[in-house]
């Protein structure tokens, strides 16, 4: 029986995803081995000497998990601008997640694979002892290439144009929230009479809209794990999470709207 937007249902559902998530993410964060502990200026910092794509999936993974549980948190809190800005990010996590899978699934390992790795792995100071003195720059992948790659057809009939085209456009969508766009923030001016809502709350004529949205991002984490699992080879994992999907999916009551995504 589809468990509908009752609150405590979904709360359910979603605690059930995070968990299968959870599970996955052990299994596969143990095929990558343990970083290790190394001096970084006074102090210390755990890094993975191989830096490997699949210990940057791996990386990639643990945030999804940690940005899901905080757009749900500020969700509840009523803070739907803060939630939208957070789930920007999810949508790159996403899309690197694809790119660097896709990668190895597919035996496509290009040079844009090796540049982005290069990057991601790049430390943020080069003189630990002094952030002003530090030359790093670190160099950004183009969003439109990643989106292009993870885009291509394969033999499974995708239009590569309108799939980027909607990916720009969600993209362009919660870049305002993150970067205050007049229309977003005036999401936060309503109420009787009408005013700057500075304290959030469920009362905003957004927050069904904001609500709804969370599904899409548990529903697409969860597909991230599967694509995740696939690429380590571990299929018995893949299977279970490409199954658990469909369930999560019918379960939600939204499963044509979710499987549109």
């Amino acid at each position: 029986m589809p468990l509908g937007f009752r609150e405590d249902n979904v709360d359910q559902l979603y605690r059930q995803a995070l968990e299968m998530m959870g599970i996955a993410f052990d299994a596969l964060s143990r095929k990558v081995g343990d970083p290790k502990r190394q001096p970084m200026g006074d102090g210390y910092v755990y890094r993975y000497k191989e830096k490997s794509i699949y210990q940057a999936i791996v990386q990639k993974l643990a945030r999804v998990i940690t940005g899901l549980q905080a757009i749900s948190l500020l969700n509840k809190a009523g803070r739907l601008q803060e939630q939208a800005a957070l789930q920007r990010t999810l949508d790159e996590f996403e899309e690197d997640i694809a790119f660097l899978c896709f990668g190895i699934i597919f035996n496509e390992i290009t040079d844009l694979h090796r540049e982005y790795l290069a990057a991601f792995y790049e430390e943020e100071f080069d003189d630990p002892e002094s952030a002003i003195r530090s030359t790093q720059k670190r160099p950004m992948i183009p969003r439109r290439k990643i989106l292009a790659f993870v885009s291509k057809d394969r033999g499974t009939g995708y239009d590569q144009s309108s799939t980027i085209e909607i990916g720009r456009t969600i993209s362009k969508m919660y870049s305002g929230y993150v970067h205050g766009a007049s229309p977003q923030l005036m999401e936060l001016y309503f109420g009787n009479p009408p005013r700057f809502q500075l304290s959030g709350g469920a009362d905003s004529p957004f927050y069904e809209d904001h609500l709804e949205d969370l599904l899409n991002y548990y529903y697409r984490s969860i597909l991230s794990f599967a694509f995740a699992a696939k690429a380590f080879g571990e299929e018995a994992l893949f299977g279970r999470v490409r199954d658990y999907s469909g369930e999560f999916a019918v379960a939600s009551g939204r499963e044509n709207q979710l499987r549109e995504t």
